[in-house]
């Protein structure tokens, strides 16, 4: 097999590190389980930059390898498995998998999108459609799968337009990146976020306070997102003349109607996901789990003879390969906190002499750019907020903020076609124009900025309205 220089490069400075760690005499304030910690983790770490073997894979034989060396027991790795926001994440999926059942994404999408006249409320209703997909449909790439027809139907309908077809390619994959920071069940890596809090800070950040602080900037990040792709994709003559999108034209490519009235089954899951959504919100009131909510939910979602799917059916659209990688990674993060790891590869920094803002800008930036290196959102989470935690707690900021502000930078990810999955999805669809690799840097020259720039200014002046203050 032969190496990259990329390959080369990062095996041979993980090898490095990983001999200066094995001389006792190097570095002799750390523990023997800081120094494996480490070790694995830097090995974990240059398996997700430089090789193509499985995420999920390299975060099991990283938890394997802890726990064999005992620096992490048995029950620690195990028990990832059990922990509630994994339960939440596996109900969140059945429940999207009864709404697709019935179509009502379908309808939803033709009744927001029909509406337009012009380019520019077709761009914002689509966007505004996207937003609100994020509380029906987890992780990005099961929101990018569902947006694929209604995107072709306005690609046919406005065939003769093409480079705003193209600007409705971008547009797709751009809001779903942006927009998944609305809600806690939006991306795995956000579960894995509150769960390095829960085991090193002893904070919960439950659905509620996620849904106060993310929102506002997923509306306000997704729709600016939405002006910066008209603004660097098309010209004002493509902006100019009417549109109009029928509902009939979206049900051509989708497999229920999307007119007509609403079935039995599509007004049962209609209430019953507003239901759960409401529960999630109002979780201070009843104080119920959102895991058990959406336990709750799931198993009315497939009752016999009230739900609208099979369970079987239901599971079999669960990613569990998502779910073991993050459950080996909770395990990777809490072993990095425990052995003193994380305390120890901070321990340089200059601590109370940064400010706030300091401390949070270049949080933000690395996260921002992380994608370059690592291509898996949950991957980042899993290396970058660990060490994010520990550095806050070190400089007196509050690591909440951080660790938000962190994952929620993170979500840039529009470089390159290989950089997420909903922006791989939307680059290729046969008989469609859509965008180039160079369309992608294009927008990302401008909106990385602007993205790093809105996460920060979240950090530092809206947040701390909610009672999250760096």
């Amino acid at each position: 097999m032969t190496l990259t220089f990329r390959q080369a490069a990062a095996l041979c400075a993980t090898l490095s590190f990983c001999g200066l760690l094995l001389v006792p005499r190097n570095f002799p304030e750390l523990a023997g389980d800081a120094r494996i910690t480490l070790a694995v983790f830097a090995l974990a770490t240059c398996a997700w930059i430089a090789s193509s073997i499985d995420d999920t894979y390299v975060a099991l034989g990283a938890g394997l390898a802890l726990t064999v060396t005992g620096v992490t027991s048995a029950d620690a790795l195990f028990g990832t498995l059990g922990d509630a926001t994994i339960w939440l994440l596996i109900c969140a999926f059945v429940l999207a998998a009864a709404v697709a059942a019935t179509g009502l994404a379908g309808r939803a999408a033709a009744f927001l999108v029909g509406g337009a006249r012009t380019v520019r409320q077709l761009v914002h209703l689509t966007t505004a459609a996207l937003v609100v997909s994020a509380f029906a449909v987890p992780a990005t790439s099961g929101r990018a799968a569902l947006a694929l027809p209604v995107f072709l139907a306005l690609a046919r309908a406005l065939a003769d337009r093409k480079r705003l077809v193209v600007a409705l390619a971008l547009l797709f994959p751009t809001v779903i990146l942006l927009s998944a920071v609305a809600t806690l069940i939006g991306a795995g890596a956000h579960l894995i976020t509150v769960s390095v809090l829960w085991e090193t800070t002893g904070e919960r950040v439950g659905f509620h306070e996620w849904l106060l602080l993310g929102l506002p900037l997923a509306v306000v990040s997704s729709h600016l997102a939405a002006e910066v792709v008209l603004l660097t994709t098309t010209r004002r003559a493509d902006r100019r003349g009417g549109v109009r999108v029928s509902a009939e034209a979206i049900e051509e490519h989708s497999e229920r109607p999307v007119t007509g009235r609403l079935s039995p089954a599509e007004t049962r899951c209609a209430a019953l996901l507003t239901t759960v959504v409401a529960l999630w919100c109002s979780e201070p009131l009843h104080g119920a789990s959102p895991a058990v909510v959406a336990l709750i939910g799931a198993v009315v979602a497939t009752a016999p003879a009230l739900g609208t799917i099979r369970l079987k059916d239901a599971l079999a659209t669960v990613p569990w390969s998502l779910l073991l990688f993050m459950a080996a990674t909770m395990a990777m993060g809490v072993a990095l906190a425990e052995s003193g790891a994380a305390t120890w590869l901070i321990s340089g920094l200059p601590g109370d002499a940064v400010p706030a803002w300091a401390f949070l800008a270049v949080v933000v930036a690395v996260s921002t750019a992380a994608h370059l290196v690592l291509q898996s959102r949950s991957a980042r989470s899993s290396v970058l907020v660990p060490l994010v935690v520990a550095a806050a707690m070190a400089a007196g900021v509050d690591p909440v903020a951080a660790a938000l502000a962190s994952t929620a930078a993170a979500g840039f990810c529009h470089t390159l076609p290989a950089s997420a999955k909903p922006v791989a999805l939307f680059s290729d669809v046969p008989g469609t124009p859509t965008y180039t690799p160079g369309d992608l840097l294009r927008l990302s020259a401008v909106l990385a900025p602007l993205t790093a720039a809105l996460v920060l200014l979240f950090a530092l002046a809206v947040w701390p309205l909610f009672g999250v203050t760096p």
